[in-house]
């Protein structure tokens, strides 16, 4: 996998910036594309130093090209960064030393056993991998080795004590662990990054505190009580065209409405989850000991056989309401 890319990159005769440095993860999505759009009118503060696009180079092209003029709007740069093709890897199989075949990312596809019993992909990181990462990758690059050292150096008998908890759970309830420590709190109260995060009031489920020591996470539209339909209002308001969804084309977690949408209105984009989700379960079934097929949709059906009629025409309701970390499409 390759290493993030920036197309932004800070110059490096760059006078240092004063800590703690304000970062917008963007997905350029509704959310997160108001929330950049309110600072650059000064309605949230303080400025923020750039934006970061984790590019899983699987969004549609009218995510993109939404990106490319949003861009021109903000006083801030914007950081692209990636970690590869989330759709090229997705599909790809390896085989391990002990003869296992397995993918290097795991997405959160929708399974149906020989029994005809449905699941679900339990550990999924295609978040991690292709935002996550590259994402504090290159936030810890824009804040700087110096910055980082001094930090690090202020907390060493903390980072000790918080890697020592992380060795004793092995694992289990790491994280839940590790934020429940005295030593993880005091390294967060001089913390050098802020990373705001556009998750709106509606979707307060998807709140996530930062996992890492040197990073707080902030959610300015849930300080200001904004819906999505609040952002969607303030769009309209200042003249702003609607952002587009911002996900990738195959994401299992699209609703309904979003498969239809994409079928409809962007049909080369859904041709392209269909191929996705048939080179998936070809490459499942060459692998040893399949116990399940993978799907894209809920229903465990070809994503090109479902009937995507809205959930109330079906009279159903959503049966997952768990989202990519916070992270994705914000």
């Amino acid at each position: 996998m390759s290493d993030a890319i920036s197309t932004a990159a800070v110059p490096p005769s760059q006078p240092a910036v004063s800590l703690p440095i304000h970062l917008i993860n963007l997905g350029a999505g509704v959310q997160s594309s108001t929330m950049a759009l309110m600072a650059a009118h000064g309605e949230i503060t303080p400025m923020p130093q750039a934006a970061i696009f984790a590019d899983t180079q699987a969004e549609p092209p009218s995510v993109y090209e939404w990106l490319d003029w949003l861009e021109k709007q903000l006083p801030f740069p914007v950081h692209r960064v990636t970690n590869g093709s989330l759709e090229v890897e997705g599909v790809k199989m390896r085989l391990s030393r002990a003869g296992f075949v397995y993918t290097k990312t795991a997405l959160p596809f929708f399974t149906l056993s020989q029994e005809g019993e449905k699941g679900k992909v339990p550990n999924r990181i295609c978040t991690a991998d292709y935002k996550i990462k590259p994402l504090m990758r290159e936030s810890r690059r824009i804040i700087g080795v110096e910055a980082m050292r001094d930090w690090r150096s202020r907390h060493k008998a903390d980072l000790k004590a918080i890697a020592a908890c992380a060795q004793a759970n092995n694992g289990k309830s790491r994280h839940a662990a590790i934020a429940r420590l005295a030593e993880f709190k005091a390294c967060q109260s001089d913390a050098p990054l802020i990373q705001w995060i556009g998750i709106s009031l509606d979707e307060i489920r998807r709140v996530k505190p930062s996992r890492e020591a040197w990073a707080q996470s902030r959610w300015p539209l849930i300080e200001m009580r904004f819906t999505r339909r609040s952002c969607l209002a303030w769009m309209r308001d200042h003249g702003y065209p609607d952002p587009p969804r911002s996900a990738c084309v195959f994401c299992p977690f699209h609703s309904n409405d979003e498969w239809r949408r994409l079928r409809d209105e962007e049909p080369v984009q859904f041709e392209r989850a269909v191929q996705f989700e048939r080179a998936v379960q070809s490459g499942k079934a060459r692998s040893q000991g399949m116990e399940s097929v993978p799907y894209l949709h809920r229903s465990c059906k070809p994503l090109d056989q479902v009937d995507l009629r809205t959930e109330e025409e079906r009279g159903q309701v959503m049966l997952w309401q768990d989202e990519c970390e916070g992270m994705c499409g914000v």
